[in-house]
């Protein structure tokens, strides 16, 4: 009997226009991996309430990310694709988990330091304990790994610390689960400040190509990406602007860094923003037609949401059911 596939669960946030960075960095992979592991995808929209936002700006924005995510390839035939907030699990997860978690272990979270610096009196406390309910997400159905960039990586570790607690004190509940991180392209940075991480949340025009822009604004926003005052094309980490540029290349491409940097040898920033922009425009140009096609029908959506949903749910059933009698609450 062959090896059953081990189960994967990845979340995306519906804030803003999904970018660039988010398809090379996790979309494209979690497409290409459709049949190496037994795929859970979903749309985590409770994480996005932890900052101001507007209600039916996060609707549209669930539908947009959903008809995306099938317009870059998944297959609901070969995946289970859902929204978060459409399973009650999730918070009943968190909520139980969070009385399970030691206060010093989120104070340590580095993202929360970075979001929350100076302003701790207005933050939310969903954004202190946001990490709980990425854990809950995780531990919910029961994942084997979680598609990660390295920024992400302390999140699945403290699911990993929150699992072996809950197991230790409560009895067996959880599977451990192991960040999966690529080592090319899982980590985009801005275009316009190429020393942190493209965001769907910055607020420059010119930071992020978006996967539904048209293709003259793709070149604009790649013209205006910044570089430095060397002349050489090449990857180099002292040289921010430039190495993300090309590894943005390298990723759609498929060439390795030797050929790419051969293929500039001797020519300009002009050079590589123009042909960056042809690749990045043959690469988005298929995703936005079948984005036409998969929104042309606004009950498709809810369909596919709806078998989504009946797929989750005994996963997240079985686990709940586990977790409330160990814990006394049935």
């Amino acid at each position: 009997m062959a090896d059953a596939k081990k189960r994967v669960l990845s979340g995306i946030q519906p804030t803003g226009d999904p970018h660039l960075g988010n398809y090379i960095g996790a979309i494209r992979n979690w497409v290409e991996d459709q049949e190496k592991y037994d795929n859970y995808f979903c749309v985590v929209d409770q994480h996005a309430i932890t900052a101001e936002y507007n209600p039916d700006e996060l609707r549209a924005n669930v539908r947009q990310l959903v008809a995306l995510l099938l317009a870059a390839g998944l297959d609901t035939q070969r995946c289970v694709l859902f929204v978060q907030s459409h399973m009650p699990e999730h918070t009943e997860l968190a909520w139980l988990m969070t009385c399970t978690t030691p206060m010093g272990w989120l104070e340590r979270m580095t993202q929360f330091k970075d979001k929350a610096e100076g302003q701790q009196e207005r933050v939310s406390a969903g954004l202190f304990t946001y990490p709980v309910l990425m854990a809950a997400d995780i531990l919910l159905y029961q994942a084997d790994g979680v598609p990660v960039g390295d920024d992400q990586k302390q999140h699945v570790e403290l699911a990993r610390d929150l699992a072996q607690r809950f197991n230790n004190i409560y009895g067996e509940a959880f599977t451990i689960p192991e960040p999966l991180i690529r080592p090319l392209g899982a980590r985009v940075m801005g275009l316009d400040e190429p020393t942190k991480k493209m965001s769907k949340s910055a607020d420059g025009q010119y930071h992020s190509i978006g996967l539904l822009d048209e293709p003259k604004v793709i070149r604009k926003k790649l013209g205006r990406a910044v570089t430095d005052s060397q002349r050489d094309i090449v990857f180099d980490e002292k040289r921010p602007g430039v190495t993300n540029l090309l590894t943005i290349y390298r990723a759609l491409s498929g060439q390795s860094q030797a050929d790419i940097e051969s293929h500039f040898a001797g020519k300009g920033y002009g050079d590589l923003k123009g042909d960056l922009a042809d690749l990045v425009i043959a690469s988005v140009e298929p995703i936005q037609q079948r984005y036409r096609d998969v929104t042309e029908d606004p009950g498709y959506i809810d369909e596919i949401l709806s078998r989504g949903r009946e797929q989750a749910r005994p996963v997240a059933e079985a686990t709940m059911k586990t977790v409330r009698q160990l814990m006394g609450l049935r």
